[in-house]
């Protein structure tokens, strides 16, 4: 891992927050507050700090002086095509063709990888308003969620709302909250399982699309709501509660009842095949995230007992934040710009087939202002980092002052 610098806090800091929080409106940042300390959370940022502002104007200027959207490309297109192919294919040809019970199961197989490509690399991009200027298409798109049996409303509030206003701030970042046997914070309580947490947690990655679509998002949308943090009435809860529950119904049904009811696939093997797709999306979608926040090398700062954090934005996002195999092409392809994840907590409204592009802006002008850009070169330089962290995380508490 690559680190250009530390950075100095050793300016006065002023009191105004930053809103980060422009890609959901349904969202009430007030009253996201912190639950042991009661407070909101507020970046007060560094007085005369003009990085972000500075990299901002270079990577407009990229795009202006070259004359190129930032929005989705052929290259996105096409790739949002094949990725649906390779999940709606397989299906009308386990229905059409009725194959052997391995075959089945390698089709099935098939389908976990791309409705985790779905997953990152269309759905993801259509939720942050980055897929396209119209904002019809970023909801078609971005609804494309609903093929992993997900929820768009809940989605937005986790991911782009707290996980990347909060990230990696315990108890505001719901990305890194605790997960039955899983711990992805350094502050959290140590449970005595969590010492072999390394060893069980591809297994319970796993099952995370799986407790996505049977449970995670009524429980998450009941907790978000009873909390008033969205701007939405009751009435319009129970709507979006109606729908979501709607969609799940609608989805199981059309994954796991037509294949028996219609075309006389035994139970068991769509049963089998249902959740061997799902294990292998968990596996992938998490370990993806989770290379970027939850490993090495990144900080997971504490609020003061005002709520604020002495940092701005942008530069905590830098130190919470890194770059996975940046030269793999295939990877870059399949994840949907995931491994560029600096450039994408910056800029989330930029498509992700623009990253690389930008990448090198983002670097020197990090270097420029003596910020950190942190960066694993590989794969498996990243995962070994994640396993890492986890071993440690399961050890003991941590002061964030020696992190």
């Amino acid at each position: 891992m690559s680190k250009v610098s530390n950075l100095h806090v050793d300016k006065k800091v002023t009191s105004k927050p930053i809103n980060c929080c422009i890609f959901a409106p349904s969202f009430n940042t007030k009253k996201v507050l912190h639950p042991e300390l009661q407070t909101q959370i507020k970046f007060t940022g560094i007085e005369g700090n003009q990085f972000y502002s500075t990299l901002r104007k270079r990577v407009d200027a990229y795009f202006t002086d070259n004359g190129i959207s930032k929005n989705a490309n052929a290259a996105m297109i096409t790739k949002s095509v094949v990725l649906l192919a390779g999940y709606i294919l397989p299906f009308v040809f386990l229905l059409a063709f009725l194959p052997s019970f391995g075959v089945s199961l390698v089709l099935w197989f098939i389908m976990g990888l791309s409705i985790a490509g779905i997953g990152m690399s269309v759905m993801h991009d259509a939720n942050h308003g980055s897929y396209s200027k119209n904002p019809t298409v970023n909801y078609v798109m971005g609804h494309m969620l609903n093929l992993l049996g997900g929820s768009v409303f809940n989605w937005k509030l986790q991911h782009n709302v707290l996980h990347h206003t909060y990230t990696n701030i315990v108890h505001m970042d719901d990305d890194i909250a605790d997960r039955l046997v899983l711990k992805f914070s350094p502050h959290t309580k140590v449970k005595f399982f969590h010492k072999i947490q390394w060893l069980y947690a591809i297994f319970f990655y796993g099952l995370m699309t799986l407790y996505w679509v049977f449970a995670k998002d009524i429980i998450q949308f009941i907790r978000y709501t009873s909390k008033g943090v969205t701007t939405t009435s009751k009435e319009e809860n129970r709507i979006v509660l109606l729908k979501m529950i709607v969609l799940k119904v609608v989805y199981l049904f059309i994954v796991m009842a037509v294949p028996t009811l219609f075309f006389g696939i035994p139970f068991y093997q769509v049963a089998i095949g249902f959740t061997l797709m799902h294990f292998v999306a968990g596996i992938v979608l998490t370990v993806v995230f989770q290379l970027a926040h939850t490993l090495e090398g990144t900080t997971h700062p504490l609020p003061d007992k005002e709520g604020n954090i002495h940092n701005d934005w942008a530069i905590h996002q830098m130190e919470t934040t890194i770059d996975f195999s940046p030269g793999n092409k295939l990877i870059s392809w399949y994840v949907g710009g995931l491994n560029y994840q600096v450039e994408h907590h910056l800029f989330p409204k930029i498509c992700h087939v623009h990253y690389p592009a930008i990448a090198g802006i983002v670097e020197q002008t990090a270097k420029e202002f003596n910020v950190p850009y942190n960066v694993n070169y590989t794969f498996a330089a990243a995962l070994k980092s994640h396993f890492e962290a986890l071993y440690r995380f399961g050890r003991f508490p941590i002061n964030e002052a020696i992190v």
